[in-house]
C-alpha cells in the first residue's frame, strides 16, 4: 500500500496516518477471524480509498490506464479475497497487483 500511495504522489504523513489507521484496525479484524487473513490488503485498500475520499484528501489511486475523460478512480477487484488487484471499473482493465502500481 504505501509503495501505492508513493507512485501516485500521495505518501504525504496524512495519508500514511491514515494507512496507518486501517492496518491498526483490520489487526484486531484478524484476531477475531485469522483464516480471513488473505483478504487483508484488499480490504487495508479500501479503507484507505474510503477514508482518503471522505477526508477531502483525495480520489486515489486516479486512473490513468484508460481514455474516459471523467476522473474517476481505480478500484480494488475481488472486493473481499486474496490476490487483490487494482482495476478500472470504468474500461474492465486490470491495472496491476495491489502494492505493484
Amino acid at each position: 500500500m504505501l509503495h501505492d500511495l508513493a507512485t501516485r504522489g500521495l505518501d504525504t504523513a496524512d495519508a500514511v496516518d491514515v494507512l496507518d489507521d486501517a492496518v491498526t484496525e483490520r489487526r484486531w479484524w484478524i484476531g477475531e477471524w485469522p483464516d480471513g487473513a488473505s483478504y487483508v490488503a484488499g480490504q487495508v485498500a479500501q479503507d484507505v480509498q474510503d477514508r482518503l475520499l471522505d477526508g477531502g484528501v483525495a480520489r486515489w489511486p486516479r486512473c490513468t490506464a484508460c481514455d474516459e475523460t471523467d476522473l474517476h478512480e481505480l478500484r480494488i477487484e475481488p472486493e473481499l479475497g486474496p490476490d487483490p488487484r487494482w482495476l478500472c471499473e470504468k474500461s474492465g482493465i486490470v491495472v496491476a497487483p495491489l502494492g505493484d502500481l
